[in-house]
């Protein structure tokens, strides 16, 4: 059983998942330090010198800390366009596989496959 998870711990894409998890968390900081640390405090400023990070409404007892929910969103806005840009690189990277000739054509007679560079159809013998 060990040597079992030891196979599929150390399969190539469960491994290129982890380390795309490791860094997909590491950017998630950086992205929401540039958010919380950069971004927000430049729009607060901009709106009258409001801290976003503080805004809430009180409902009752409770207390809507809407700033922070608009500072979350602006996090996945901008790691969702940063994978939406990274994807697009890739794929434009990769070039679609040329495709294959032909090996075989159809005879017009019979209807049966036959070899490209045959001149007789092997199954009815007519001419091509």
């Amino acid at each position: 059983m060990l040597k079992e998870f030891r196979d599929f711990a150390m399969r190539g894409n469960v491994v290129d998942l982890a380390v795309g998890v490791i860094i997909g968390g590491a950017f998630g900081k950086i992205v929401s330090s540039l958010v919380n640390d950069i971004l927000m405090p430049l729009i607060g400023l901009l709106l009258g010198g409001i801290n976003f990070a503080d805004q809430s409404i009180m409902v009752g007892e409770a207390a809507v800390l809407w700033g922070a929910f608009v500072q979350a969103v602006i996090d996945f806005v901008i790691v969702a366009f940063v994978i939406f840009l990274m994807i697009k690189a890739i794929n434009s990277v990769k070039k679609p596989a040329p495709a294959a000739e032909p090996a075989t054509k159809e005879c017009p007679h019979c209807m049966s496959s036959i070899h490209i560079k045959a001149t007789r159809c092997p199954n009815c013998t007519s001419a091509l």
